[in-house]
């Protein structure tokens, strides 16, 4: 077991770290981090301890944070300016109250915030509001953007969801540095093959799937999954994908070609988050939400995570230690993830700000952290910061 494992958390006000130094029995929480900006995403690498948070929107511009010494210390890469920059440039007086100093971003005009990012194969990836993906050789001070996507044939049609026109999953084959999927609201699934010079829509529907018609617009139609992607994940060691999206949970056993309906026997269509375990690719965890229009918590306010171990041929809620009634929470799309533990833990964070742990897969779970601001996304990493 992992002595040393830390959540990363992305928050409304700033990054939060929540660090364990006795295997998962003891917590302590550190933060607000990153200048208390709108965090939507943290994430690490492993092997150097480096941190990056991005975040922002229409006040801060869009920009990534770094800390090279386990979070006490951040530098900005901003790549986007916003409101407050607007106004200082025009007022002195604010700008000498923000400690603000101008900054030459190079994408103002371009993208509000940054909604996900990911380290893989040396290059650090962003993708922004609106949809685009960006990509950094340096570990962040520089930046450009992936033109291959935001030239796609269908660019013109995508179609923003209801937090906007965000690309907010990022998925990488840890074995082939040129294959690579996004999940696009509302414009679904996207994957290169050739290192971001093209890309492939992927979002249809296995033939096995009889696509009924439902008048809600997030819904299946012509052969498609519908374009409102919610998370995405990968398996370790194949092509097998799986996806949360506006209207079900889905299996794709081939990249993302085809995908097959594996929301049978979930109380809900409608989630945001989807965790696959890190070794057994069968096994996954999803958090069912009472639909868009009712509240977006959990049926019968009644908290429970769902497990499959059968790669969702069949589903089980996991329940002990979470709130059994009166519980209106969301989680949303970023905020569960896992670690590489043995047996692995499981995590996920609330928009009343609770983070909950399980380190048995599920079976049990206890609140870990709680009264944090709205939780965005949490992701794990282990050993010493």
């Amino acid at each position: 077991m992992t002595e040393f494992l830390t959540l990363l958390i992305g928050t409304t006000k700033g990054a939060f770290l929540i660090t364990s130094q006795d295997g998962r029995k003891s917590w302590t929480v550190k933060g607000p981090l990153c200048d208390g900006w709108p965090i939507n995403h943290v994430v690490g690498d492993p092997k150097t301890g480096v941190l990056w948070a991005a975040g922002g929107g229409d006040w801060h511009g869009a920009g990534v944070w770094r800390s090279d010494d386990g979070g006490d210390n951040w530098t900005l890469s901003k790549l986007s300016n916003g409101q407050l920059d607007e106004w200082a440039a025009n007022d002195p007086e604010m700008a000498e109250m923000f400690g603000w100093e101008p900054v030459d971003a190079p994408f103002t005009g371009d993208i509000t915030t940054f909604w996900s990012l990911h380290h893989a194969h040396g290059t650090l990836y962003a993708g922004a509001k609106p949809a685009a993906l960006f990509a950094s050789s340096d570990g962040g001070q520089n930046w450009t953007r992936v033109d291959g996507l935001t030239n796609h044939p269908s660019h013109d049609s995508w179609n923003p969801g209801a937090a906007g026109l965000v690309l907010h999953t990022i998925v990488s084959d840890p074995e082939n540095a040129n294959k690579l999927w996004v999940g696009i609201s509302a414009a679904g699934v996207f994957a290169t093959e050739d290192g971001g010079t093209s890309w492939d829509r992927r979002n249809r529907l296995s033939n096995t799937d009889a696509c009924q018609h439902h008048p809600h617009p997030a819904a299946p139609r012509d052969g498609e999954t519908g374009h409102c992607v919610h998370n995405m994940v990968r398996a370790d060691g194949s092509d097998l994908l799986y996806q949360q999206n506006h209207h079900g949970t889905w299996r794709s056993p081939d990249g993302g070609r085809t995908w097959h309906d594996i929301t049978a026997g979930l109380p809900s269509t409608f989630g945001f988050p989807i965790a696959v375990h890190p070794s057994a690719s069968d096994t996954i965890w999803v958090v069912p939400l009472n639909s868009d229009s009712d509240g977006r918590y959990p049926p019968g306010a009644s908290a429970a995570i769902w497990k499959s171990t059968d790669g969702g041929e069949t589903w089980a809620d996991m329940r002990k230690g979470l709130p059994a009634k009166d519980c209106f929470f969301t989680v949303l799309r970023q905020a569960m993830a896992t670690d590489i533990a043995n047996p692995v833990g499981v995590y996920f964070g609330t928009n009343t700000g609770s983070v909950f742990a399980s380190s048995d897969e599920g079976s049990n779970w206890s609140e870990v952290a709680s009264h944090l601001p709205t939780i965005l996304s949490v992701e794990v990493i282990e050993g010493v910061l």
